[in-house]
């Protein structure tokens, strides 16, 4: 599965408001809605799908995935 979506991306974040901000991510593997790979300027990470939002939520600032095999 590879596709691009409206996601919130952590590092957008306004910290000043607590809001999350969009961004588009490509989504390269869901697993489940806990378990999902994305791409994001071009750092692979992790994320989650909020289904009660109906939003991936990016994690470029915790979640990267550092894998050589990818």
């Amino acid at each position: 599965m590879s596709n691009k979506v409206e996601a919130y991306i952590n590092s957008l974040k306004n910290k000043e408001n607590d809001k999350h901000i969009v961004g588009e991510a490509e989504i390269l593997e869901h697993k489940d809605n806990n378990n999902v790979i994305a791409l994001y300027n071009g750092v692979k990470c992790s994320a989650i799908f909020n289904p009660f939002v109906g939003r991936y939520f990016v994690d470029d600032v915790y979640g990267i995935i550092e894998n050589a095999n990818t």
